[in-house]
């Protein structure tokens, strides 16, 4: 389980830091579906890794970050 846990954590870290870096480069809008899903997949593995490491101000930033991802996604379906 401690395996799978840290597996989440690094592609947590890889999704969001990967489209934040694809989105200061002008590869990716913030808008797209895809940074959007990146953002919210990401945030979700996070929040699981963080919380299992009872690490809980940081699951909470990670739980803030989801919302407004979610947020983004019915703003852009209007």
């Amino acid at each position: 389980m401690n395996v799978t846990i840290e597996i989440l954590g690094w592609i947590a870290s890889l999704l969001i830091v990967g489209s934040y870096a694809l989105n200061i480069t002008g590869r990716l809008k913030a808008n797209s579906k895809w940074y959007v899903w990146a953002n919210i997949i990401g945030g979700l593995f996070f929040v699981i890794n963080t919380y299992v490491h009872q690490a809980y101000p940081s699951m909470f930033v990670n739980i803030v970050w989801v919302m407004i991802a979610f947020v983004m996604i019915f703003k852009n379906k209007k």
